[in-house]
């Protein structure tokens, strides 16, 4: 807790000054039973009808300032507790972007979308009702047994008795809830994991007829989540009727110790509807702090949550002075490269040893599964190696800083991903400089010259998120054209001609083949036609490196190879 406090730093002001206008919303209310009083006891007793008059307004007069004093205590604590949650989610989404692959599995998509959204929504709501209530209501509370003891010790001495209690029963509901609640965001994350999946896979459920089985696993996930809400709830709920159970009781002792003072003459009748009414504000103050517990605890344990993320370090650190790329050197080298993912029992890639040079054409072949992908991720350090070392231009991928590391190698992954924006917007990822004669040859070179010619408005069309309005094809052959844009000496195609045809391919491959700035190119495939003509070709098997050759040395050679090939009906 005590780290997102920097975050009202640039509040101080609204900090300060929202309970502040909340306490003397609450002085004034204060006075409200002073002029009943005075109302009772000197304007009705004495039939004076101006004297009543004049109260009547004061008491007007009070609901308008008090009106006034409300409204600025509001817009102070919005201001605080907006910009303070918008600083905490921005700082938020930064710290989970430095995260590696690891450490995003290691949290979950799902959670993390919960934290960034209703987890720091709710330490918002807590944020605001804390300035507005958490000193302005113990204020009332206190200020109204000080009023009651001004008026008559005697009857106020049930406030110095039931004040404790209220307290007592508000700390002990707020002791079991707020374990409670935690509970419930954990819960909460379960089932959001069960609905991004059934939205996410949702073409998958409906192929194979499975949404009996995912509504089954929702339901099970939401009944978790239910239960465990309702305990908490249940919980919760005992403030408001013990809170009321002891004022009323307190009233009750308050009216006849009062009746029979002012059967005796020490208490005027204003006085006890004085003392009654400082006894419902407590009531109605207790009540708001009840539910302002309530509202903290569930901020309490949205702020731990959020805080585990903010205290999480990302498993890779880059240096701030990174090394300097020697760019006579091999392009990329595997030294005896093995990496194993967390938790996983066996290595995924183990004992390679590979040099690229640059300008090189690399194919990587193999099995579903073989360690394709997790080779290739190791270069730009999606992860790190568990065992050897990756180089990139002379020195391991580690001594470079993030940004000198980026620009030596453009990716293109697995599942192309547009973002919501322009066509030229995601391309510009790539370079945020480059020109349209750039970004003209990029496309060119990626095949997707007729997806723009067929687009109004050209390179400024517009991309839905995902690009949803855009084919699987289009996609890849986008996502191509941005990592082309780098310009990068490395560049690595992972699977990014699977939604192509094979003419488009093989256009594709020429054009990678002829680019001017000669990079070294890794190009990843399930299918040989797309690795055939490269200049070396890897053989993936089960994670480790069964043979590296041209096509025609492999088909002589390597067993694992001839069988791709005579799978697709290659035989030469």
């Amino acid at each position: 807790m005590k780290r997102l406090l920097r975050y009202f730093r640039g509040y101080g002001k609204e900090t300060f000054l929202a309970p502040l206008f909340k306490m003397l919303e609450a002085l004034l209310e204060l006075l409200v039973p002073l002029v009943v009083r005075n109302i009772i006891d000197v304007g009705i007793a004495g039939s004076d009808k101006p004297y009543i008059a004049k109260m009547c307004g004061l008491l007007a007069l009070i609901a308008f300032v008090g009106f006034g004093v409300s409204v600025t205590a509001q817009y102070f604590a919005a201001r605080a507790a907006v910009g303070a949650s918008a600083a905490l989610r921005r700082d938020l989404l930064a710290h989970v972007l430095t995260f590696s692959y690891a450490d995003d599995d290691a949290f979950g998509a799902s959670t993390l979308i919960a934290r960034l959204t209703g987890d720091v929504d709710q330490i918002q709501n807590g944020i605001n009702l804390t300035l507005r209530l958490l000193m302005r209501s113990p204020f009332a509370v206190f200020g109204a047994m000080i009023a009651a003891f001004a008026v008559d010790k005697t009857t106020a001495l049930t406030f110095a008795a039931v004040i404790p209690a209220l307290f007592a029963v508000v700390a002990a509901v707020m002791a079991v809830s707020v374990p409670l609640y935690r509970r419930v965001r954990e819960r909460m994350d379960g089932s959001i994991v069960a609905q991004r999946s059934a939205l996410t896979g949702v073409r998958v459920i409906r192929a194979f007829g499975q949404e009996r089985t995912e509504e089954t696993r929702f339901r099970r996930a939401n009944a978790l989540f239910t239960a465990a809400s309702i305990k908490a709830g249940n919980v919760s709920a005992l403030i408001n009727p013990l809170t009321c159970v002891l004022v009323n009781m307190a009233v009750i002792v308050l009216l006849h110790a009062g009746a029979i003072r002012v059967n005796g003459g020490a208490m005027t009748q204003g006085e006890v509807v004085a003392q009654y009414n400082y006894m419902t504000r407590i009531l109605v103050e207790l009540i708001k702090l009840a539910n302002l517990i309530i509202t903290i605890t569930k901020s309490i344990a949205c702020a731990n949550r959020v805080e585990k993320v903010l205290d999480t370090a990302p498993s890779m650190d880059h240096p701030e002075q990174g090394a300097v790329p020697d760019m006579t050197a091999p392009a990329v080298e595997f030294d005896g490269v093995g990496f194993t993912y967390p938790g996983a029992q066996e290595s995924s890639v183990e004992g390679v040893d590979l040099t690229v040079r640059k300008g090189e054409r690399i194919g990587v072949i193999g099995a579903t599964g073989s360690g394709k992908s997790t080779l290739v991720n190791l270069i730009p350090r999606f992860f790190d190696a568990t065992r050897g070392t990756v180089r990139v231009f002379g020195h391991d991928v580690k001594e470079y800083d993030e940004e000198t590391l980026n620009r030596l190698i453009a990716v293109t992954p697995q599942k192309a991903t547009l973002f919501r924006g322009t066509i030229r917007e995601n391309l510009l990822w790539g370079n945020e400089n480059a020109d349209d004669e750039t970004l003209a040859a990029a496309v060119a070179a990626a095949q997707a010259g007729d997806v723009i010619a067929a687009k109004a408005g050209g390179l400024d069309e517009p991309v839905e998120e995902n690009g949803r309005n855009f084919s699987g094809g289009q996609r890849q052959r986008l996502t191509v054209a941005r990592a082309l844009v780098k310009q990068a000496p490395v560049l690595i195609l992972d699977d990014a001609a699977s939604a192509l045809d094979l003419a488009t391919e093989a256009r594709l491959r020429k054009a990678l083949a002829e680019l001017p700035e000669r990079p070294a190119v890794f190009t990843v495939s399930q299918r040989v036609s797309s690795v055939m003509g490269c200049d070396r070709i890897v053989v993936a098997d089960d994670g480790s490196i069964a043979a590296v050759g041209t096509h025609d040395e492999l088909l002589e050679t390597c067993p694992v190879y001839r069988e791709i090939c005579e799978s697709q009906g290659i035989t030469r």
